[in-house]
C-alpha cells in the first residue's frame, strides 16, 4: 500500500462520520459518540499526517509550500474542534459550526487527493510511499 492510499482510507472515515453528524440534532448520544470519534479520528490522522506525508514533502521546493498550506489548515481545524468542544450540543450553534468543519474538512480532503497527492506522486519514490504507508498506519493504530 502507497501512503496516498492510506490516507485515502482515513478520509472516508472522516466524511462518513461528518455525514451522519450533519444530519444529528440536539443533545443526543448519537451526537456525542460521533462527534468523539470524528475528533479522535481527525486529530490523530492530522498528527500521523503531518508527521508521515508533510514532513518528508517540506525538503522539496516543489511541495514544500503545499506541505506548509496543509499543516495550516490543520490548525483552522484544530480551531473549530475547540469552538464545538465549547458549544453546548443541544445549542443551533453546535450545527452551524459543525457544518463549517465539514466545509473545511470536505475543502482540506479535496484538495489533498486532487492536488497535493498529484505533486508527492512526483518527488516521493516508490519505496518512499509504501514506506510512508506503513509509518503512518503503524503510527495510527498505535494511537486507537
Amino acid at each position: 500500500m502507497q501512503i496516498f492510499e492510506a490516507l485515502r482510507q482515513d478520509h472516508d472515515k472522516q466524511r462518513a462520520l461528518m455525514r451522519v453528524l450533519v444530519d444529528t440534532s440536539g443533545e443526543s448520544s448519537v451526537r456525542e459518540e460521533f462527534y468523539t470519534q470524528l475528533k479522535t479520528e481527525l486529530k490523530k490522522h492530522a498528527t500521523a499526517e503531518e508527521r508521515y506525508f508533510y514532513a518528508p514533502l517540506m525538503h522539496s521546493d516543489a511541495t514544500v509550500q503545499m506541505s506548509r498550506h496543509g499543516v495550516a489548515e490543520h490548525h483552522q481545524l484544530d480551531e473549530l474542534l475547540s469552538k464545538l468542544d465549547n458549544t453546548d450540543y443541544s445549542s443551533s450553534a453546535w450545527l452551524t459550526l459543525m457544518k463549517q468543519l465539514q466545509h473545511k474538512v470536505l475543502h482540506h480532503l479535496e484538495e489533498e487527493e486532487t492536488e497535493f497527492f498529484q505533486q508527492a506522486g512526483k518527488v516521493l519514490s516508490m519505496s518512499e510511499k509504501e514506506q510512508l504507508a506503513d509509518d503512518y498506519l503503524k503510527e495510527m493504530d498505535e494511537s486507537s
